[in-house]
């Protein structure tokens, strides 16, 4: 589990070790207002994102479940800085489907981590392949990285976008076509 009273050391070192005076009124309660973000914006550390995915529901018809536009933000764990955008997931079912609500879950477990936008990518099509058994999965992830707008480059607006092709996906390119152009439509 998180220890908060770690987090709130940290706060206050990190505070002095910029110049800052850690006993001024506006930054009095910053260290430990900081430790309960973190529990919100880590919480995923101790979620097992296959529980979203354990409710599953039968179904006769076997074509393409898309589910674009899941607004996530993250950490890069690199800067410790906020990476934001969208996720977009596609699956052929196995005979299996699972409850639109869980594959935005399943991104979100994945995103409150600190992490590289790759990683998570990949974390979520293993999780759907894991827990769904599906014909193929594709996973997109289209994000802003603030270690690159305000610092370092600084290049506002620039998007990084990742995939993962798993499956009937990897080999037939109609069915990625397909997937892209409905995530853009």
């Amino acid at each position: 589990m998180m220890d908060k009273e770690k987090i709130k050391q940290g706060v206050r070192l990190l505070l002095q070790g910029i110049g800052e005076d850690v006993n001024r009124e506006g930054l009095l309660e910053t260290p430990d207002r900081i430790a309960r973000m973190c529990e919100e914006i880590y919480g995923g550390l101790y979620e097992d994102a296959d529980k979203h995915l354990a409710k599953q529901f039968t179904v006769d018809n076997n074509e393409m479940v898309i589910e674009k536009d899941i607004t996530f933000y993250s950490t890069c764990e690199h800067h410790l800085l906020p990476f934001y955008g969208k996720a977009h997931i596609g699956y052929i079912p196995n005979g299996k489907v699972v409850g639109l609500s869980k594959l935005a879950r399943t991104v979100d477990v994945y995103a409150r981590r600190p992490e590289i936008q790759e990683k998570m990518t990949t974390q979520i099509a293993d999780a759907l392949e894991r827990c769904l058994n599906p014909q193929g999965v594709m996973v997109m992830l289209e994000a802003e990285h603030t270690c690159m707008t305000m610092r370092g480059i600084k290049k506002p607006g620039t998007k990084t976008v990742t995939t993962v092709v798993r499956g009937c996906f990897k080999d037939d390119y109609e069915k990625q076509k397909m997937f892209l152009q409905m995530v853009k439509d």
